[in-house]
């Protein structure tokens, strides 16, 4: 009876042992995965640690793409950022609150994002478009001769993904007013930042894992154009 106890005992203490060392196998190589993954998603990559110099501040103009930044995820919070986004703005309100929206800040440095929902009106046309951004730069010039001004491509939309918020919009009427923007930045010394090639796939849509909606950018979208700006923040 004691031996059989003993037996007992001994396949029981080696059963554990089995189970331990299985289930650590099992959490290594899940950790493995998980750190593999970690490395190589682009969620991984922290755009936002940099240095600006001590005395630039920054403001965001534009509509929801800019709303709905998330600023405070994206960059640290030494950066001085000022968020003038407002959803459903189009570049005729702009014009209407350039003080309220800009002028008041004093910006060392602007980044203009509007335009797209002009675009979701038929009776808007590319040039019209272009020529209130083009006003917003001008107005920006004379009244902060002091600020460098950045100028954003308007951004592609996704109208093939289900249930899109694109409207009205198409690339095509986009890659025109973006073309006429890139032009007049060439002619009078403003920055002009391609962003449309930075989120487009290879049939010149928005990337799909870069756009929540066919229009507004996702977490991923955000990441990528937070690294594109950082470029012209530091």
């Amino acid at each position: 009876m004691k031996k059989y106890y003993v037996l007992i005992c001994a396949l029981l203490i080696t059963n554990i042992v089995c189970l331990y060392n299985i289930n650590k196998n099992v959490c290594s190589n899940a950790c493995a995965i998980e750190k593999t993954e970690e490395v190589t998603t682009e969620e991984s990559i922290k755009p936002w640690e940099a240095t600006v110099k001590k005395n630039d501040n920054f403001v965001f103009l534009g509509d929801s793409i800019f709303d709905w930044y998330p600023i405070d995820e994206m960059y640290d919070s030494s950066i001085p950022i000022v968020n003038s986004g407002r959803a459903g703005y189009e570049t005729h309100d702009i014009l209407d609150r350039m003080e309220e929206m800009v002028y008041q800040y004093n910006p060392s440095k602007v980044f203009i994002l509007i335009g797209t929902n002009d675009l979701k009106y038929e009776d808007d046309d590319e040039q019209e478009v272009a020529d209130n951004i083009e006003k917003i730069v001008e107005q920006i010039k004379e009244n902060r001769p002091n600020t460098k001004i950045y100028l954003q491509s308007i951004y592609p939309v996704n109208r093939e993904i289900k249930n899109h918020a694109a409207e009205e919009r198409y690339n095509e009427e986009i890659e025109e007013v973006n073309s006429r923007l890139k032009d007049y930045c060439k002619k009078n010394d403003v920055t002009y930042i391609d962003m449309y090639s930075v989120l487009q796939d290879d049939d010149g849509n928005f990337k799909e894992e870069y756009t929540k909606d066919g229009l507004h950018p996702s977490t991923l979208g955000y990441i990528a154009i937070t690294k594109k700006l950082m470029e012209y923040m530091n």
